[in-house]
């Protein structure tokens, strides 16, 4: 089994004349945390776009676990294992914990969009989806409906249904925007005890996330790499210094 699990080879995209991807070489590591961070703009969240085809590239390859999925279906991607998560909060706020889980599960069953079957078809389930809530520390909110959950346990809840879906790759796309201190903490703690065993690349900002969990980081700028390493290398890299400017460039240099 290869060490590297995901890989682009000068991945491209251009919208009319404007390069928001411009010839990124990125390689993720089995069993890594990868960070991929970037001023506002750097182009963050069209690579993720691209890798889970929401986005065609213009240019380029995607190699997944041997494979070149860069013109397959999004849906291919996601049964090969490349799973993501999304900058705003996508749970069903009226069904309960437990319920949002199991329609991640429902997967296994192939009935998914069988909404007319019966409570008793969806029984096999229940089990694993609580050891899921037990996993992300959501247990013993189960049976509450998710309006009524914080926005960080709402954040861990879409990290249960990602694991739902028995992810080979975990995209976390800003797993952390809009927390406060102790939601931040928590889903910090929350990515790093997950990861364990699997494959993670995530887009943040916050660099006291990055600093603590992140094994490799690449650092994006106009849409091309500009740096990359683990935190030590990055932060005290001139030309990443200069590239997040102001306040930004302390927090790199103050955090580690």
């Amino acid at each position: 089994m290869s060490p590297i699990l995901l890989q682009t080879q000068h991945l491209t995209k251009a919208f009319k004349g404007f390069t928001a991807v411009n010839g990124v070489n990125l390689t993720v590591r089995r069993g890594t945390i990868h960070a991929l961070i970037g001023p506002n703009g750097a182009g963050k969240t069209t690579c993720f776009n691209l890798l889970t085809k929401f986005l065609e590239p213009s240019d380029g390859r995607i190699l997944f676990d041997g494979h070149d999925i860069t013109r397959e279906a999004p849906a291919d991607i996601a049964r090969r294992g490349v799973i993501r998560s999304f900058q705003i909060s996508a749970v069903f706020p009226h069904l309960t914990v437990l319920e949002n889980v199991r329609l991640g599960l429902q997967r296994q069953l192939g009935t998914t969009y069988h909404f007319w079957r019966s409570e008793a078809s969806l029984r096999p389930l229940h089990a694993r989806a609580l050891e899921l809530l037990d996993e992300v520390g959501l247990a013993p909110f189960a049976n509450e409906t998710c309006v009524n959950l914080s926005y960080g346990r709402k954040r861990a809840l879409e990290i249960a249904t990602t694991l739902a879906m028995d992810p080979v790759l975990m995209l976390l796309d800003e797993p952390t925007q809009g927390m406060g201190h102790e939601d931040v903490h928590r889903v910090t703690e929350l990515i790093r005890r997950v990861a364990v065993g699997r494959t993670v690349l995530m887009v943040e900002h916050n660099m006291n996330v990055v600093s603590t969990i992140a094994d490799t980081i690449t650092v994006l700028q106009r849409g091309a790499v500009l740096a990359e390493g683990n935190y030590a290398d990055v932060s005290t890299n001139p030309a990443v210094l200069e590239a997040y400017m102001g306040s930004e460039a302390t927090s790199l240099q103050g955090v580690h």
